[in-house]
């Protein structure tokens, strides 16, 4: 099974086009599986059947043809590589031939062929026009110049024919991308007994194992797949582009619905509001800004209105009110319950009343920012969004969009559709093009880095002018301003790197590398005086608030000078007071001294027997022992000091 090429091929065409009976004849199973199906002789749901062909697996989607059931059309074209447009040679093309058709398109469909059934019932000459009406009816899309056969599911002539077709339009398809994110569309959710709750659904990408835990969404539920079957095989892996049933544990039948997603956790964007390009069809009415159209995505369908901007590839920025038959314009869609999308999903658009498919888009961003789609601004941010010239384009504008708190690049999987194994490539890309920097774990741009990187030394050089004597901005008051713009993490990698170029120095405070205390001759000669001040008042200094009045200077002056000998190591604080250094010195050493008369009895000292032996008052003995008590000379026990 790991060396075979494995094609869905949707069914699409009209009613009782003979869609289920040529399956049914290329496969040897009803893809006609409700009884009511069997009842009315329709096909209400999505039916399933495949065969092999040598190397080959052909998985049919056998989608409804009746108008009503043209949603469920929808969930099966989503998943499919190529189409089989089926037209019956008694009727010729009618309405859902062209609706379906147009869904393939829509959806981006690019291979298939066409079979013309129930060739028993008309003559030769009737097949040739019904050829020349299919032939009108794809003119100009990708079905054109595909294979056309008459095909008798009754009577067998053609299936072979149709089966070598179909061989060669398999040959021409590429093969669904076995890496990316594991995503699986649910089409069903049932029970088997025995066995639990099971989905189905076509693979779109990526691989799941057996045991592999995954993400329902848009719910988010976290589920373990119990079993996989392939094409109705047993397997331990499932690839992109095979049909599988995944038995699941962790979740109820009744908790799961068509339109939900199975994916690997942080695989796709969970959202109610995206932005795109959207095409509407050539035969549609007129679509207004703001109506209120139905959204198929996926396996999914929700309410949804489309706000229009301007045309793409034009050159005027002005907004659309209306988007006329066959045009495209940028567009907002918010939709009325979430769903799971990425960049580069394709969806379709039905009106609201009467139900009929209108329109198709791309998605561009499936989280876009809160700007205006209508904007000019909003114009240029959607053409970077759509550029097809430079794939990496796209990218950058999101990281731009991010503005200074930077993007994750591991969004770049669900909100860029970028396969995880290829974040790496496209990061160095980017980063290696000039147009992202890499700010620790963020992406930002480089505009934005130089422009933190002035703003924090602008900061920190007002600091400086505005206060000389102090030892720099605070680190954390730099940080707070700057985590008002940006995330705490581009701080610090922004900081890192001025720090490492040699412009900033930064622990506590943060200085220009450059920056040196020069004092004035007035505030030189008050440094002496407070130094001579101190160092004559030993253990007994004065209080601050008297030292101005004593040296006759001000307040702030005395103490930006004594903060600028307390960082020099002159002065040291002792709750609120301030010591010469020396003084303190002095005082461990007389602590010592009084150890040495114990000799190796424990020595112990209060209060009263500290002031007495130091000659100061309770005022300056509580600080100074317990000065002592952090320097570790002594310990308190009680009411005394054990001097260590």
């Amino acid at each position: 099974m790991s060396g075979m090429k494995n094609v869905v091929v949707g069914t699409a065409g009209h009613i009782d086009h003979g869609k289920s009976a040529l399956v049914q004849a290329l496969t040897g199973s009803d893809p006609d599986r409700l009884k009511e199906e069997k009842a009315r002789g329709i096909t209400i749901d999505l039916g399933f059947a495949h065969y092999e062909d040598d190397d080959l697996n052909v998985a049919f989607v056998d989608v409804p043809g009746h108008e009503r059931f043209v949603r469920n059309m929808l969930a099966g074209a989503s998943g499919i590589d190529c189409v089989l447009l089926v037209i019956a040679a008694d009727e010729s093309v009618m309405p859902q031939t062209r609706e379906h058709f147009d869904i393939c398109r829509l959806l981006g469909v690019s291979w298939g062929m066409v079979a013309l059934t129930k060739s028993d019932l008309v003559d030769d000459e009737t097949i040739e026009i019904v050829r020349l009406e299919a032939a009108d009816l794809v003119e100009g899309s990708f079905l054109e110049g595909a294979p056309v056969v008459p095909v008798s599911a009754r009577t067998g002539d053609g299936i072979e024919e149709i089966r070598n077709a179909l061989r060669l339009v398999a040959s021409r398809v590429g093969p669904r991308a076995a890496s990316g994110v594991a995503r699986l569309p649910v089409d069903r959710a049932f029970t088997i007994k025995g066995f639990g709750t099971v989905v189905t659904g076509t693979q779109v990408s990526g691989e799941i194992h057996r045991r592999a835990e995954l993400e329902v969404l848009p719910a988010g539920r976290r589920v373990r797949v119990r079993g996989l079957q392939v094409h109705g095989a047993s397997q331990d892996v499932a690839r992109g582009g095979q049909r599988v049933a995944v038995n699941l544990a962790g979740v109820e039948v009744d908790e799961l619905s068509r339109g939900d997603a199975l994916v690997q956790p942080g695989g796709l964007q969970v959202t109610r509001r995206l932005d795109a390009t959207v095409v509407l069809l050539e035969h549609a009415r007129p679509l207004k800004h703001g109506a209120r159209v139905r959204f198929h995505g996926g396996t999914s369908e929700v309410m949804a209105r489309v706000s229009l901007g301007r045309h793409t590839g034009g050159t005027s920025d002005e907004a659309v009110n209306v988007l006329e038959p066959g045009r495209e314009a940028y567009a907002r869609v918010r939709l009325e319950r979430p769903v799971a999308v990425t960049r580069g999903d394709r969806f379709v658009l039905r009106a609201y009343s009467p139900s009929v498919t209108i329109a198709g888009g791309t998605v561009l961003d499936p989280a876009p920012t809160r700007g205006r789609v209508r904007s000019v601004a909003g114009a240029r941010r959607l053409d970077r969004l759509s550029d097809r010239s430079d794939p990496l384009a796209p990218i950058a504008s999101m990281v731009e969009e991010s503005g200074f708190r930077g993007l994750s690049p591991a969004c770049l999987t669900p909100r860029a559709g970028v396969a995880s194994e290829d974040i790496p490539h496209v990061v160095a890309a980017l980063t290696s093009a000039g147009s992202v920097a890499q700010v620790g774990s963020l992406l930002i741009t480089p505009a934005r880095v130089l422009a933190l990187r002035e703003d924090v030394t602008g900061w920190v050089a007002a600091f400086h002018k505005a206060q000389p004597l102090e030892p720099g901005l605070p680190r954390e008051e730099a940080r707070e301003r700057c985590t008002r713009r940006a995330s705490s993490e581009v701080f610090d990698a922004i900081l890192e790197t001025l720090v490492a170029d040699g412009t900033l120095t930064a622990r506590d405070h943060l200085a220009l590398s450059s920056h040196t205390i020069d004092l004035s001759e007035d505030e030189t000669e008050l440094r002496q005086m407070v130094v001579d001040l101190f160092r004559g008042a030993g253990l007994s200094p004065p209080e601050l608030g008297a030292v101005g009045d004593e040296l006759s200077a001000s307040r702030e002056m005395v103490d930006r000078i004594v903060k600028l000998l307390v960082r020099e190591g002159a002065l040291v604080k002792v709750e609120t007071l301030v010591f010469y250094t020396d003084a303190l010195r002095a005082l461990k050493t007389g602590m010592a001294e009084l150890k040495a008369e114990g000799g190796a009895n424990r020595v112990e000292i209060d209060v009263a027997a500290f002031k007495h032996r130091f000659g100061v008052t309770r005022k300056y003995a509580i600080p100074l022992l317990g000065y002592l008590d952090h320097e570790r000379v002594t310990r308190r026990m009680g009411n005394v000091r054990s001097v260590l």
